[in-house]
């Protein structure tokens, strides 16, 4: 049973993963320890583990929710307003500025590389959110004519996310942005071309 914050606690709870998180995407998770993070949050050790009693294994997790939330929130609002090819043109370019920054240092990846089957339900609900969006941007192509009205929404949905997600696992192993910004090009212009 998940305990309710006042206000305060929920406050701070929040304040020390948002500075967990920053450690962790500065220095990479195998390097953070609780006592950084507590020197960087001004947390002392019982309020550490007043809100994550089984310590850096609960505050990792609420560090890989908070960054899957990020991964949608940086792509807004171009992600929730895919209603126009300008639109997701728009979107394909804010994807590849994010993850040119980030480039080997995703938190994400870093997170569920290293809490592994811990985070899948974090992971599939990030999955979930994101295809939906998408899903959503080609549906409305297709309502207004903008792509074949015989174009598999879902399909099309899926094969734009691997594209994206491939195209940053690859950027964390090669250093090379190419991967993402072809396999997305092509994702999105096959929408546009495809007559089934």
């Amino acid at each position: 049973m998940e305990r309710v914050l006042t206000a305060k606690g929920a406050a701070t709870r929040q304040r020390i993963v948002e500075g967990a998180a920053g450690l962790i995407r500065e220095r990479g998770v195998s390097t953070v320890g609780l006592d950084d993070i507590r020197a960087s949050t001004a947390t002392s050790k019982s309020q550490l583990f007043h809100y994550f009693p089984d310590g850096k294994a609960d505050l990792m997790l609420a560090v890989a929710r908070y960054e899957a939330e990020q991964v949608i929130a940086d792509q807004l609002p171009q992600l929730g307003d895919l209603t126009t090819w300008r639109k997701w043109q728009a979107w394909r370019r804010r994807v590849i500025q994010i993850y040119d920054a980030q480039r080997q240092a995703c938190p994400l990846s870093s997170l569920t590389a290293q809490l592994g089957p811990a985070t899948a339900e974090i992971v599939n609900g990030l999955t979930s959110e994101w295809v939906g969006y998408l899903a959503a941007g080609v549906q409305a192509l297709k309502d207004s004519g903008e792509i074949d009205g015989s174009v598999d929404v879902q399909r099309t949905a899926n094969s734009i996310l691997a594209a994206v997600t491939g195209g940053a696992t690859l950027l964390q192993s090669t250093d090379s942005l190419t991967y993402l910004e072809d396999g997305l090009t092509e994702a999105l212009e096959n929408m546009r071309r495809t007559r089934r």
